[in-house]
């Protein structure tokens, strides 16, 4: 498993017709990837977004940041989408877990 941790803040001046279309493509792209294994998005009550995707390895994760329309709409968002962001990466992250039993 390999974690792609994506925290943003948008612009204030953002286009946000073109952002959604931008995102939507790009998310139905994404899934259509070798490795992908699945992608949630979470937006807190200051504006700041995080956005978590796995992948099933690092060389699929990497396929997909370096994927030639993933690139252009990479592009686009440091001009026109973004105010800030980080991007974290992690190989094999420890997990812990907890199910609760059907009653």
């Amino acid at each position: 498993m390999f974690l792609v941790l994506f925290r943003n803040r948008k612009r204030d001046d953002l286009d946000v017709a073109a952002y959604q279309a931008d995102a939507a493509r790009m998310e139905a792209l994404a899934r259509m990837q070798p490795g992908f294994v699945s992608f949630k998005s979470y937006a807190a009550d200051d504006g700041e977004v995080v956005a978590l995707s796995e992948w099933a390895d690092a060389d699929a994760a990497r396929a997909w940041g370096s994927h030639p329309d993933h690139a252009r709409v990479q592009a686009r968002g440091r001009s026109a989408y973004y105010q800030d962001y980080t991007l974290y990466t992690c190989d094999a992250p420890r997990t812990h877990s907890f199910e609760r039993p059907s009653a």
